[in-house]
C-alpha cells in the first residue's frame, strides 16, 4: 500500500486555516479585506461573543455574480490577480484566494452576494458542505454588495477552539483589526457592534478634518493633543501622518500604526527607523506612539512573503530605512518652544489652518485664534502667538551678553505678539527651576535640563562641522567574525571610513581595526564592530558609532551645564529661555525628560476654582 496520498479538500483547507484563521480576529480580517478591495464604502459588523459564535459582516461593494459563486468558496480562486506580473505588483489587500475556504473550513459560512447595480435584489446564496465541501448556491434576495456570516468557529477543531482566550481578550484583538483597517481607509464608513451593542460608528471622511477626527476616536485625544502632522515627499517614496511627541511616550508599543500602500504591517525595518530617529528625545524604556503612512510604487514592496500579510520586504530596505529616519529625526528636531497652542476644541492642519472641531469651521490660524479675557486662545481675531524661531545657533553665546528687560515683571508696554514663546524670567525656585510669564501664563523650565539639551547640541553641531577626527592604531585589532559579516565589511568599506574607522579584510574569517575614532578610543571598539555588523545585516544601515559618539557628548554636555542650586541673575535666566527657543530638540533633555512645562491662566484659574 503506497505511503503516499492526496489529502481530501476538507483537510487541506483545515491544515491552510491553521496558518490564516488563527482567531476571530483573523476572520474578521480577511473578510474585511475582501469587503474594501470590493470598492465598499460602508461596512457592518455584526460579533457574538467575540466572535466565537457569530461573525456577520456586511458592505455595499460590487459584490459577487450569480456564476462566480461556487469559486468564491474554493481554495486558490482569486479575482485579483491573474499573472505571476501581478502578483510582483500587487495593488489589492487580499489575493492569495485562500481566506474564504479556510474559514469555511472550521466554521459554518454562508455567503450572500448581489452584484445587480441596477438596483434589483435578486441576489443568490452559497455555503459548503459535506466533507468535500461541496459549495451549494440558491437565489436569495440581497442588496448590491456582500454579507459574509460565520457560525461556530472552530466547531470542528475543538483542539483549536481550546486555545482561545477569554471573550474579553479575543473582543479585544478583533477590535484593534477593526482600528487598523478604519485607520488605512479614511473614505469608508465602519460599524462595530458587539453582543447587539454598537462599540463604534466611525463615518467616512476625506477632509484633513474628518481623518484627524478619526484618529483621535481610534487613538484618544490625548494623542491628537501631543501629535504633529508631518509629511514628506520624494521621487519614490512619500511618508505621511501623525507622531508623537517625546513627551507622550507609552510603556509599551501599543499606539504605533504603520501602513504601506494602505496596508497595515509590522516590520523590523521600520521599527528600527522610527527607533532611531527618537533615540536622542525619548527616555529609555518608552516606546512612540505614531499613525504613519508610506507610499511607494507597488513593484518596489513585495507583500507575498507572510500567509497573513502582516510583513513585507523592500526591494531597497536601505532606502527606505533612510527616507523614513531622515523625515522623522527632522519632524522631531523641529519641535522646539514656540509651537501656539491650541484650545481644546481646535486642531491644526497641515496647511496651517486650524478646525473648530465643535461647529466644524475651518479658518486660517491667523484669523481662528485670539487670546481670550482668561489668557487662553479662542475663535476670533488674529492670535498673539509668535512663530518659532529659527534653527539652532552653532556660536556659544554666554549667560549676561543679551538685553532682555531687568525687570523681574513682563514689560507692560510690550504688545502681547512681541512677547517669545517662553515670555521672560520672574524669578528661580530652589536653585532648580525658572518661573517665567508668557502670553498664556506661567511657564517652568528645569534649567540644568535645558541647558544640558542646549550644550549638547551645540557639541553635535561643532563635531559635525569638524567631521570625525579618526586615530590610528599602533598594533590593528583583529576580530574573528563570520565570512558573511568580512563581504559585508568589505561592501561597506567606505561607510566605515566616513565614521571614522578603517577596517580591513584579514582573511576569510577575520578582520582588522587600524583606525578609529578620536572619541572611542576608550570603547570596546571590538564590540561595537560586531554591533554595526549585526545592524548593516539586519537593516542595511547602523548608526552604532554616531550613537557612541552622542552617549560622549552628551556626558561632556552634563558635566558641562549649570548645576542644580546655581543662583542665576534675571538676564542669565532670560538668555537661557532665549537659547531653548533657538535649540533643536529642547523640549527634552539628553535622557529623553521634559524640560519644560506651560500652565495657562485657565488652568490656574481651575486649581483656584475661579470663576465658579
Amino acid at each position: 500500500m503506497s505511503k503516499i496520498h492526496s489529502l481530501d479538500p476538507r483537510l487541506a483547507n483545515q491544515i491552510a486555516a491553521g496558518e490564516v484563521v488563527e482567531r476571530p480576529a483573523s476572520v474578521v480580517k480577511e473578510v474585511l479585506e475582501n469587503a474594501l478591495d470590493a470598492g465598499a464604502t460602508r461596512v457592518d459588523i455584526d460579533v457574538e461573543a467575540a466572535g466565537t459564535k457569530v461573525i456577520r459582516i456586511r458592505d455595499n461593494g460590487e459584490g459577487i455574480a450569480a456564476e462566480d459563486m461556487p469559486l468564491a468558496l474554493a481554495r486558490h480562486a482569486t479575482s485579483k490577480i491573474r499573472s505571476l506580473q501581478d502578483l510582483e505588483q500587487v495593488r489589492s489587500l487580499g489575493f492569495r484566494g485562500e481566506a474564504l475556504a479556510s474559514i469555511g473550513a472550521v466554521s459554518r459560512l454562508v455567503l450572500t452576494s448581489n452584484a445587480n447595480a441596477d438596483g434589483s435584489s435578486e441576489g443568490c446564496t452559497v455555503s459548503s458542505e459535506g466533507r468535500d465541501m461541496d459549495a451549494t448556491v440558491k437565489p436569495a434576495p440581497h442588496p448590491q454588495g456582500t454579507t459574509v456570516e460565520v457560525r461556530d468557529l472552530f466547531y470542528n477543531t475543538p483542539a483549536r477552539r481550546k486555545f482561545l482566550r477569554t471573550e474579553k481578550t479575543e473582543f479585544k484583538h478583533l477590535e484593534e483589526v477593526v482600528k487598523r483597517l478604519a485607520l488605512s481607509r479614511f473614505d469608508v464608513a465602519f460599524t462595530l457592534r458587539h453582543n447587539h451593542k454598537v462599540i463604534h460608528q466611525l463615518n467616512a471622511g476625506e477632509s484633513q478634518a474628518q481623518r484627524q477626527r478619526r484618529v483621535a476616536t481610534v487613538c484618544g485625544p490625548a494623542f491628537m493633543e501631543q501629535a504633529i502632522y508631518i509629511e514628506t515627499d520624494t521621487p519614490d517614496f512619500k511618508l505621511w501622518g501623525w507622531v508623537g511627541l517625546p513627551t507622550f511616550s507609552r510603556s509599551q508599543g501599543d499606539l504605533q500604526y504603520f501602513f504601506v500602500n494602505g496596508r497595515v504591517i509590522r516590520d523590523k525595518l521600520i521599527a528600527h527607523a522610527v527607533k532611531q530617529a527618537y533615540r536622542d528625545v525619548l527616555y529609555h524604556g518608552r516606546h512612540p506612539a505614531f499613525v504613519l503612512y508610506l507610499e511607494l510604487n507597488p513593484a518596489l514592496v513585495d507583500v507575498n512573503v507572510h500567509p497573513t500579510k502582516n510583513e513585507v520586504r523592500f526591494r531597497d530596505g536601505r532606502a527606505v530605512h533612510g527616507f523614513i529616519f531622515s523625515s522623522l529625526h527632522k519632524a522631531l528636531a523641529d519641535v522646539r518652544p514656540g509651537g501656539d497652542s491650541l484650545p481644546d476644541n481646535a486642531l491644526a492642519t497641515p496647511d496651517g489652518s486650524v478646525i473648530n472641531t465643535t461647529t466644524g469651521e475651518i479658518a486660517p490660524r491667523e484669523h481662528a485664534l485670539t487670546p481670550d479675557s482668561q489668557g487662553g486662545l479662542s475663535w476670533g481675531a488674529p492670535t498673539a502667538v509668535r512663530p518659532a524661531p529659527g534653527v539652532a545657533m552653532a556660536q556659544v553665546r554666554s549667560y549676561g551678553n543679551v538685553h532682555p528687560p531687568t525687570s523681574a515683571a513682563m514689560p507692560e508696554q510690550r504688545s502681547e505678539e512681541d512677547i517669545p514663546p517662553l515670555g521672560y524670567a520672574l524669578a528661580q525656585l530652589k536653585g532648580i527651576y525658572i518661573l517665567s510669564e508668557n502670553a498664556q501664563g506661567l511657564i517652568l523650565v528645569d534649567m540644568h535640563a535645558a541647558h544640558e539639551r542646549i550644550t549638547y547640541e551645540r557639541l553635535k553641531t561643532a563635531a559635525a562641522q569638524e567631521g570625525i577626527r579618526s586615530q590610528p592604531l599602533l598594533v590593528p585589532q583583529s576580530v574573528a567574525v563570520s565570512q558573511r559579516e568580512v563581504e559585508i565589511a568589505g561592501e561597506s568599506a567606505d561607510l566605515f571610513r566616513k565614521l571614522g574607522m578603517d577596517v580591513a579584510v584579514g582573511g576569510e574569517e577575520l578582520l582588522l581595526i587600524r583606525e578609529i575614532p578620536v572619541n572611542l578610543r576608550d570603547s570596546d571598539v571590538e564590540q561595537l564592530l560586531r554591533d554595526v555588523l549585526s545592524d548593516l545585516i539586519e537593516y542595511g544601515s547602523s548608526d552604532r558609532i554616531n550613537a557612541h559618539m552622542d552617549e560622549i557628548l552628551s556626558t561632556m554636555a552634563c558635566h558641562g551645564s549649570v548645576r542644580a542650586n546655581r543662583r542665576l541673575t534675571i538676564p542669565e535666566m532670560n538668555a537661557l529661555l532665549r537659547d531653548m527657543e533657538e535649540t533643536e530638540r529642547s523640549g527634552q533633555c539628553n535622557h529623553g525628560r521634559p524640560t519644560w512645562t506651560q500652565l495657562s491662566i485657565t488652568e490656574l484659574d481651575k486649581l483656584f476654582l475661579r470663576g465658579r
